[in-house]
């Protein structure tokens, strides 16, 4: 059956098993599986075939020490739901993480590079997990099925055929604009993921600078209605005052904050994913991002190669001048990609500097001797 009939088919299922919709709605127990006539076993089996298409796109990181260290602090906030959760790190640019009925967590790598420590991370996991507990996807769908025209299952069902490697994504971002938690259910899980944070011991007031950070890319973004995480959480001053009304309610007892273990199994993604995040080319959002990881202190000549990068690209005014200088300071700390030669020679030449670009294209080549565009570089060399 080709994946569209495949879809359609289990949109069908879906649709009907709503006839055997059950009354109230109790949280989920560990290790609990709906009974096959439910509608809530047709969202699963939804989730399931796009959580099989995922595991095939080429876009999960497989790196078992992330992986583990993810799932390791989902089983630390909830130990009781530890074996239903599977967890995927998905590579995809912006601040994202989504937790589907079946039990499947989705953690952007967008996310993985912001957060600044594990108590960040602990309360979106923590805010996930309540979504999963409450069963918050099975209530909107009710309510959704009731107060909507059901056919726009069939949308959510079509909407990943025929698009390669993205229709997991496309199709989770479809069922997303269906099914988005309503807002209470957003406080409900921030409230209840608060709750499971502090009690793991993290810092609560990490929570609050967080969502700040976020608030600061979104202000500053050339297109913040694009945002998918603000799409349905509660206004922004609300949740930047309830969170800080949550963190001055707990008890004064040592917090931990945990940065070195979460920078141990990222760092060595940043630079791919510092690059996702540059591809999107929302240069203001970008260089805010870049602001909070530069106080954080941690990797300054990477982090000041890209902002070079991200004066090269935009080309406003006084643009070059800035690149020209970020590239310098990166190199200055002896800490730069090879990269940064390669930049700083390209950036020469465009102003006609060919003696500095020469040095610059054979400093590149003697510091990755095996570069994938030698040959371009050796061709610029034989030009300048």
């Amino acid at each position: 059956m080709r994946p569209a009939g495949r879809a359609l088919a289990l949109c069908v299922l879906l649709l009907a098993a709503g006839c055997a919709a059950q009354g109230d709605i109790q949280d989920i127990a560990p290790g609990e599986v709906p009974p096959l006539e439910t509608d809530e076993a047709g969202l699963w089996m939804v989730m399931d075939r796009a959580e099989q298409r995922l595991r095939a796109s080429g876009r999960v990181v497989e790196d078992p020490a992330l992986k583990g260290y993810v799932r390791g602090v989902v089983c630390d906030l909830s130990p009781d739901y530890c074996d239903d959760i599977r967890v995927y790190i998905v590579r995809a640019a912006e601040f994202n993480a989504s937790m589907a009925p079946n039990g499947t967590l989705h953690v952007w790598t967008g996310l993985l590079l912001r957060v600044q420590n594990e108590a960040q991370l602990a309360f979106v996991l923590g805010h996930e997990l309540v979504h999963y507990q409450r069963r918050h996807t099975l209530k909107r769908w009710r309510t959704v099925r009731n107060t909507t025209d059901s056919l726009v299952f069939f949308n959510f069902a079509l909407a990943g055929a025929g698009v390669g490697i993205l229709a997991p994504l496309v199709q989770l971002a479809a069922l997303g604009g269906v099914l988005s938690y309503s807002r209470d259910q957003e406080r409900e899980a921030d409230e209840l993921g608060f709750a499971s944070m502090s009690a793991a011991g993290y810092e609560p007031k990490e929570a609050q600078k967080l969502w700040d950070m976020l608030l600061a890319e979104r202000e500053a973004s050339a297109d913040p209605d694009r945002d998918i995480f603000f799409s349905t959480h509660p206004g922004e001053k609300e949740r930047s005052e309830s969170l800080a009304k949550l963190a001055a309610e707990v008890d004064g007892r040592s917090y931990q904050v945990r940065r070195e273990p979460l920078l141990a199994v990222t760092l060595p993604h940043h630079d791919g994913w510092l690059h996702d995040e540059l591809q999107r080319r929302d240069y203001g959002r970008f260089e805010v991002m870049l602001d909070y990881l530069q106080e954080a202190g941690e990797e300054t000549g990477l982090l000041l190669f890209y902002r070079g990068e991200m004066h090269r690209l935009r080309g406003a005014e006084d643009d070059d001048a800035k690149a020209l200088q970020a590239y310098r300071d990166a190199i200055a700390t002896g800490k730069a990609p090879p990269e940064a030669q390669r930049a700083l020679g390209l950036l020469y030449w465009r102003q006609g500097r060919n003696d500095d670009a020469r040095t610059a294209f054979e400093k590149y080549l003697v510091l990755d001797p095996a570069a994938e565009d030698r040959a371009m570089i050796e061709h610029y060399l034989r030009q300048l």
